[in-house]
């Protein structure tokens, strides 16, 4: 499998775990998007199935890790979302529930489900998944990943073990990009977009939609700077009405007010968004009381778009805040 870069201490974490024979049935795996969980889902499987495991984690000779780097495994079922929000519902935890009842058919006797992006997975589904994952047959394992704990009911968090993913250091995600064959210059201009987010690096080289997100990002957040609200309208207004367009566009624009109002404080900190130098020009504009304000103008802009509110109408009510603000 792909080798992990980081998070040194949750490695030797859940070596120690198959070391001990302590791995856990249920367990869930959260951080931010492209900090490698679905690895770690996929790391975590492996210590589940290898046959020969060794001090430093899977073999990666044995068949069972032969078959798992084809992701063609019979018994890891990667259970598949549904509807226009690509969630999980009822009727998906109804069809594990039916599933489970069929015996794996591999040495370490276990079958293993695993449930990518649990952002949109139903109240109503977590219920029904609670008695099973509860009191599981003994070779059923369950593997959960989101971009926070509180994705989950309580009942289902106390259910599980949890592990927090972090982002590399930016020396280790340049390594981990060389290493998949990027060049140099992508790798310089990714890294300094996305930082040590490995996962988001390797998408912002390889996906033109993101890459035109970072764009108007800086668009937008020059229209900020220079409180042209005309421009910043416009900006708003090519997002365009998807969702998850809208949702990235803001959320990267939470991220530069973030890093305004670090460094306001303390102009050598480290920054989490994609612009910097945006940043540095907008912290010596906004008061850390006005990032605030931008942060809770565009967190009830994100709580409108997941309520289904138009998002042209969103939008262009998050562009009035913030040029009040910034006013």
């Amino acid at each position: 499998m792909k080798k992990i870069y980081g998070n040194e201490y949750l490695i030797g974490t859940l070596n120690n775990m198959r070391k001990n024979n302590r791995l856990a049935q249920s367990v869930i795996f959260y951080g931010e998007r492209g900090c490698g969980k679905k690895l770690f889902a996929d790391y975590y499987t492996s210590l589940l199935l290898c046959q020969s495991p060794t001090e430093n984690g899977p073999c990666g000779k044995c068949t069972a890790c032969r078959i798992l780097s084809t992701s063609s495994h019979p018994d890891v079922i990667y259970v598949p979302t549904e509807g226009k929000l690509e969630g999980y519902t009822v009727k998906t935890a109804r069809a594990v529930s039916s599933d489970v009842c069929i015996k794996p058919n591999n040495n370490t006797g276990k079958k293993i489900y695993i449930f990518r992006d649990c952002h949109n997975m139903t109240v109503q589904a977590q219920n029904a998944l609670l008695k099973l994952i509860e009191e599981p047959p003994e070779y059923a394992c369950f593997i959960f990943t989101a971009e926070a704990k509180s994705e989950f009911l309580p009942t289902i968090i106390s259910r599980c073990v949890c592990f927090g993913v972090s982002v590399c250091t930016e020396e280790e995600a340049e390594a981990s990009l060389l290493e998949s064959g990027f060049t140099a210059e992508e790798t310089a201009e990714a890294v300094s977009r996305f930082h040590g987010n490995i996962g988001r690096c390797e998408t912002y080289i390889r996906n033109e939609n993101l890459r035109g997100q970072v764009d108007l990002t800086n668009r937008i957040a020059n229209s900020i700077i220079r409180k042209d609200e005309y421009e910043l309208n416009a900006a708003f207004f090519s997002v365009g009405n998807n969702r998850n367009d809208i949702l990235e566009i803001l959320s990267m624009i939470d991220k530069l007010a973030r890093d305004a109002a670090v460094l306001s404080r303390d102009s050598s900190a480290g920054t989490i968004g994609c612009f910097r130098e945006a940043a540095e020009t907008l912290s010596r504009m906004l008061t850390i009381y006005q990032a605030m304000n931008i942060h809770n103008a565009i967190e009830r802009g994100c709580r409108a778009i997941e309520a289904n509110v138009n998002g042209a109408f969103v939008l262009a009510g998050v562009c009035a805040e913030i040029m009040e603000i910034v006013a």
